[in-house]
């Protein structure tokens, strides 16, 4: 349901708030959608200078809807449309994009702040991206931008581990800007979008054009995604959704 993205605009800062608390936030195609819609239509409204992108409740996202992979799994479902076009929204932007991050943020709840220009942890974020425990492969450009970011040996422990990474680390190996207590968090992150919203807006776009591609990025995306798409009907997917629903490990070893 869209209701479960928030947003506001207000003093030149689009605030995107992700909230269903009660399912960790994990994200729905009509979640993607409508967060696609935003980044899309701010390319295109001189009144949103800055994008905020928060979380509703103690977790900033669970991640992709498990749900709505599993249907895929067990072909009962296509699969989301809507998560391409946000990932590549996020690539192709030009306007600073700011993340507040608060416990948890699994997969995309990660690799979407590669995508972030400031990004502002509470001391309690938890950072992971369990895709190959999930029978799956990296997104969102990450498989290059990770290991750009923090080398290739922490990227791939990450990946292929699932190993979770905590606000301190990740603010000493350059995934984070700032990190502060939780209480601390959205006046943090709100601080740092006002100070950008007064900066000159012209000026911030070219400055980001420079430093980042994002067609190179889309790209990257694309390539990954007809692996994440081949992955998700996999023996090895099935076995990995089947698990998570029956609350017990996967067991790879029997998959041929």
């Amino acid at each position: 349901m869209t209701d479960h993205v928030r947003i506001e605009n207000n003093g030149g800062i689009l605030t995107l708030t992700l909230a269903r608390p009660d399912k960790k936030n994990a994200l729905t195609d009509a979640m993607y959608g409508k967060l696609a819609d935003a980044i899309e239509s701010a390319e295109f409204d001189p009144s949103a200078r800055v994008i905020l992108i928060r979380g509703e409740g103690d977790m900033f996202t669970a991640g992709n809807d498990v749900g709505e992979f599993a249907a895929v799994a067990a072909g009962k479902s296509e699969g989301s449309r809507n998560v391409v076009r946000f990932i590549q929204s996020l690539a192709r932007c030009t306007r600073p994009l700011v993340a507040a991050v608060q416990g948890r943020a699994v997969g995309v709840g990660t690799t979407m702040l590669l995508h972030c220009d400031l990004v502002v942890l509470a001391d309690n974020a938890q950072l992971s991206t369990p895709f190959v425990s999930l029978a799956l492969v990296p997104e969102a450009a990450s498989s290059l931008l990770m290991p750009a970011r923090i080398g290739y040996a922490r990227a791939y422990e990450m990946f292929a581990l699932g190993e979770t990474v905590a606000a301190k680390s990740a603010l000493e190996w350059g995934i984070a800007n700032r990190v502060v207590p939780l209480d601390r968090l959205d006046g943090e992150a709100l601080a740092l979008a006002q100070r950008l919203a007064r900066q000159p807006a012209g000026a911030l776009t070219a400055t980001k054009k420079l430093m980042r591609n994002g067609e190179a990025l889309v790209a990257q995306m694309q390539a990954e995604g007809e692996q994440f798409a081949q992955r998700l009907r996999t023996a090895e997917a099935r076995e990995a959704f089947t698990a998570f629903a029956e609350r017990r490990p996967p067991d790879f070893t029997r998959v041929a």
